[in-house]
């Protein structure tokens, strides 16, 4: 599959087009941000990890019945994909109380839920990506009501499949950020990443953070993590 020209470059992906007009090439990047582009970085290596893990448990997913844009890992950084179009909204899943949600809402970190609870902002970089709920959706027509609960359907087979796969590698999913988009013909497949860039994941015994939160915070030890949960996540799916 031959890479044509360049189509967009995000955060942490560029993205390409192919001699297949259905189908794009991403090419996961090292550069790492924080807080909506204010806090910048490199991780070295995090794409070749967040690539490679991404793919695997889209596979995974798919063997869930979960429909995903995943084709097939072309490079250490490279992977071929359905070609979508995104729907704007950002939907976040929690498992237990961290980050933004403990900041707004008051909530110790680490405070477990009795069942896990789902987040929508609205993917737009220059308004900050306000939460919203859906209503506010259906009235900006990001989505239909039918797309929604689709991808809230989805979303909690998601997080059911993920946490059980990451318990079996001693790892806690604290929450995780998802992305869909809809496909030529309107149907909803899971899009973008799945890594420890979009993903709380915690030790399950000493709650070491082994993602994104450690160059967010400022812990050291970024790469290492990112190692880590590689190693762990290979390691249960061979």
């Amino acid at each position: 599959m031959e890479k044509l020209q360049q189509l967009y470059e995000g955060k942490a992906k560029k993205v390409f087009a192919t001699d297949d007009p259905e189908l794009l090439i991403v090419d996961y990047k090292d550069d790492a941000t924080a807080f909506n582009g204010l806090k910048k970085g490199t991780i070295a290596g995090k794409g070749v990890i967040n690539n490679q893990m991404s793919n695997r448990l889209m596979a995974y997913l798919e063997k869930q019945g979960i429909p995903t844009h995943f084709v097939k890992e072309l490079s250490d950084r490279e992977t071929l994909v359905k070609k979508v179009s995104i729907v704007p909204l950002e939907v976040i899943v929690r498992n237990i109380a961290a980050g933004s949600f403990s900041k707004h809402y008051g909530v110790e970190e680490g405070v477990v839920f009795d069942q896990p609870t789902i987040e929508f902002s609205y993917k737009n970089d220059a308004l900050g990506d306000p939460l919203l709920n859906t209503y506010h959706a259906l009235a900006l027509k990001l989505a239909t009501p039918e797309e929604i609960k689709t991808i809230e359907d989805y979303s909690f087979r998601i997080n059911d499949a993920l946490k059980a796969f990451w318990l079996t590698c001693g790892v806690t999913l604290v929450d995780f950020k998802l992305e869909f988009g809809r496909l030529s013909d309107g149907t909803i497949v899971l899009a973008d990443e799945i890594s420890p860039d979009t993903s709380r994941l915690w030790d399950s015994k000493t709650h070491e953070k082994l993602d994104k939160d450690r160059f967010r915070r400022d812990l050291g030890g970024v790469e290492e993590a990112y190692a880590e949960i590689m190693k762990r996540l290979e390691a249960h799916l061979k």
